[in-house]
């Protein structure tokens, strides 16, 4: 077998949030893979997009709610492998703070088992992967820092 071919990769996605009762935040998370693994939404950047409009669209496709973006929040890259086509790609997801605008999680399109609003702090005891864990994380610090 010859030796795999490296390619790269680059997504946007969002952290979109609303207030809750007493000023809590909620962020709406998407649950793939039959429902087994929580995440971000998120998606390949498309040929002429820049990276906030994929953010946008991934959030409004993958979660059925738009925003308008607030800040960046930042980037994970990480490496995974392709067995149909024997490559090695390094994927980047640069990932946006997105505040709530209108929409309904129930109007979530077919990429994702389900959409759901969580508290901030549920929101990072449920995601599956430790990359969404870290941008969760400075996401709340981001949303905390603005509220003083």
């Amino acid at each position: 077998m010859k030796p795999a071919a490296i390619k790269t990769q680059v997504s946007s996605g969002g952290v979109i949030y609303r207030k809750a009762k007493g000023n809590d935040v909620e962020i709406a998370l998407v649950a793939v893979k039959e429902g087994r693994v929580w995440s971000l939404p998120k998606g390949i950047v498309e040929k002429g997009e820049e990276d906030w409009e994929t953010a946008l669209r991934e959030v409004r496709e993958e979660t059925g709610l738009s925003g308008k973006i607030m800040d960046k929040i930042g980037d994970i890259s990480y490496w995974y492998y392709v067995r149909d086509d024997n490559t090695k790609r390094r994927k980047t997801v640069h990932f946006y703070l997105i505040e709530y605008v209108s929409g309904s999680t129930s109007d979530h399109n077919w990429e994702v088992v389900a959409a759901e609003w969580f508290p901030i702090d549920a929101a990072l005891n449920r995601l599956s992967y430790k990359g969404d864990r870290e941008i969760v994380g400075k996401a709340k610090e981001m949303l905390s820092n603005s509220n003083k």
